[in-house]
């Protein structure tokens, strides 16, 4: 006959999977309850990050631990562990705990840029935005995450490879931001063809196998739409928040707000809507043509209940053939300038 007490000396034992520390250390049993006619064990479980691939095994090793304790059945519901707990724990963590991208203990701060269709200049506003961060002085990372559609490498002008040593792969970096993309491991612009769960192990890896050292943000060029791969780091990620990307036209905002939705679904907290090409300054008359319509940023962000972070002209960047960087713009251009300000805006808002 196993009891209260014998329960929770078992459970105490076993290890949160994200904290490496015990049940016991975390206060992470919420309660427990034993039918001794049918030797039935119930219990609550608090743990860093609940609807995970790491919850299946731990569960298994929970019911077993019971069963072998005395128990006929066991039941187990988990929950997860209040943020001032998780954040106790944040101020403990080791050095390789708090690089840890997918741990519930990172410091890095996780923005995914988003948007709910294709050709709204989702990666043209990751790249600026990256680098207008790191012209802040900050440590910045930048993974082209929209696998099937990379651009960042090209769009940036890095002409370098990762290099891959002692099994860990380290990033190009360039304007400051360290970056990643598929583009680096495919050959002559090839198609990807792959399946979800192929494009899903190369996500991990992103995340597991770069070797990042010091960031203080980590920015996701995340594929249009709210598909696979989008869904797949949305649950691979402890925390993140998001930036969503529409242009002015009404049916723009009116797709990309599904995008919005998903985040928030998934339990990502939305930083604000980039309203991209939200018009054409003439460099003749100075006069600004509506091209795609207006209103659709202002309109998406009162919708989602956030801010609307910035507007950004429809235009070109200057460059050289000795700095080729074809999507980014100068710090002293107009619109580099509204990225920088937009870029401010992001640090002031993750910093409260």
């Amino acid at each position: 006959m196993i009891n209260e007490q014998k329960v929770r000396e078992v459970l105490g034992q076993i290890q949160d999977p994200f904290l490496h520390r015990s049940l016991e250390e975390t206060n992470g049993i919420v309660s427990i309850s034993v039918k001794e006619e049918k030797n039935h064990v119930s219990v609550r479980v608090a743990i860093a990050k609940t609807n995970t691939p790491e919850q299946m095994p731990l569960q298994m090793k929970i019911v077993e631990a019971l069963k072998e304790a005395g128990a006929a059945t066991v039941g187990i519901r988990f929950e997860e562990l209040a943020p001032e707990v998780l954040e106790s724990f944040r101020s403990k963590a080791t050095v390789t705990e708090t690089h840890d991208l997918l741990s519930p203990l990172s410091t890095v701060q996780v923005i995914a840029i988003a948007s709910g269709k294709g050709g709204v200049g989702k990666s043209t506003v990751s790249v600026n935005l990256a680098v207008a961060l790191a012209r802040q002085g900050k440590k910045v990372g930048l993974i082209d995450a929209d696998i099937y559609g990379f651009s960042v490498p090209d769009m940036m002008g890095v002409q370098d490879m990762p290099v891959v040593k002692d099994e860990r792969i380290y990033p190009v970096e360039r304007k400051g931001v360290k970056v990643i993309s598929m583009g680096f491991f495919v050959e002559n612009n090839a198609p990807i063809v792959w399946r979800g769960p192929m494009l899903g192990k190369v996500l991990d890896q992103f995340f597991r196998d770069v070797e990042w050292g010091e960031i203080d943000y980590l920015l996701l060029d995340l594929p249009p739409g709210t598909g696979d791969v989008a869904l797949d780091i949305h649950q691979m990620l402890p925390t993140s928040k998001e930036i969503i990307v529409t242009t002015p036209h009404p049916t723009a905002a009116f797709v990309a707000a599904r995008a919005g939705s998903m985040a928030l679904q998934t339990n990502h907290d939305i930083l604000g809507v980039i309203e991209n090409m939200a018009w054409f300054e003439s460099k003749t008359t100075g006069e600004r043509e509506y091209v795609f319509g207006k209103g659709g940023g202002p309109k998406l962000a009162d919708e989602l209940r956030t801010e609307l972070l910035g507007q950004i002209p429809l235009g070109q960047p200057d460059w050289t053939e000795e700095d080729f960087a074809p999507s980014v713009y100068a710090e002293d251009h107009p619109t580099g300038k509204t990225y920088l300000e937009i870029a401010q805006k992001v640090i002031e808002k993750l910093a409260k």
